[in-house]
């Protein structure tokens, strides 16, 4: 890794994001227009690769308000988050805080995969997207979408694309076809425009939608 991302991580911010909502504003037209309204907000990462995956899982599939307050919850009952605490929590302390019965079996198998050392996050900066996300889709519970929030806000990769993301469909339609429902390959057509950034992209399009800005 170049010490200029290494930088990046440590600060936990892009250190590209400028040069991308620059291209971003001369290839897009919405681009043009929604970048300002945003001032100095910017994607960042909290630097613990446990704590966005499981901040990941309990965002599945909810909205941005609803996880955040069931990971409030959870942050509340657990305390520090690292995976022995996690193991540590009963079934139905963690049912408590809004958690689904399958969500809670997700983050005890990710608690207990990083605790036994089965998974390697010193190796993952040196690796490229798709070789981590085979990595990671291997965790129960963790599909491609959490694998993709993990490279967008852990390690800041520029050019992610989550397609399953319910919030970029949704920004997309409403922002470049008026409200109609958009396929996979419209969605792919539009965030061409903003390669080798669709990780920004994609962050001003979920903040176009939700005045909160979008952190795991």
């Amino acid at each position: 890794m170049s010490a200029q991302m290494n930088a990046a991580q440590l600060s936990g911010r892009p250190h590209y994001w400028d040069e991308a909502c620059a291209a971003l504003m001369r290839a897009d037209r919405v681009m043009r227009r929604l970048i300002p309204e945003h001032g100095q907000a910017r994607l960042q990462s909290r630097g613990d690769a446990f704590q966005t995956l499981a901040r990941s899982v309990v965002g599945q599939q909810i909205s941005v308000k609803a996880a955040q307050a069931v990971w409030d919850r959870f942050t509340a009952r657990v305390g520090e988050i690292v995976p022995q605490r996690v193991l540590e929590q009963p079934l139905e302390a963690l049912r408590a805080c809004g958690l689904s019965q399958r969500k809670c079996e997700y983050l005890g198998d990710l608690a207990a995969k990083f605790a036994s050392g089965q998974v390697h996050p010193t190796q993952w900066d040196a690796m490229d997207d798709e070789a981590i996300i085979a990595e990671l889709v291997a965790i129960r519970g963790i599909g491609r979408w959490t694998a993709e929030m993990f490279l967008m806000f852990h390690l800041l990769r520029p050019d992610v694309l989550p397609l399953d993301d319910i919030g970029l469909q949704r920004g997309i339609s409403q922002r470049y076809f008026s409200g109609e429902a958009v396929s996979r390959s419209e969605l792919r057509e539009v965030a061409q425009a903003w390669a080798p950034w669709r990780s920004v992209g994609t962050w001003y399009i979920w903040r176009s939608l939700d005045a909160i800005a979008v952190e795991y």
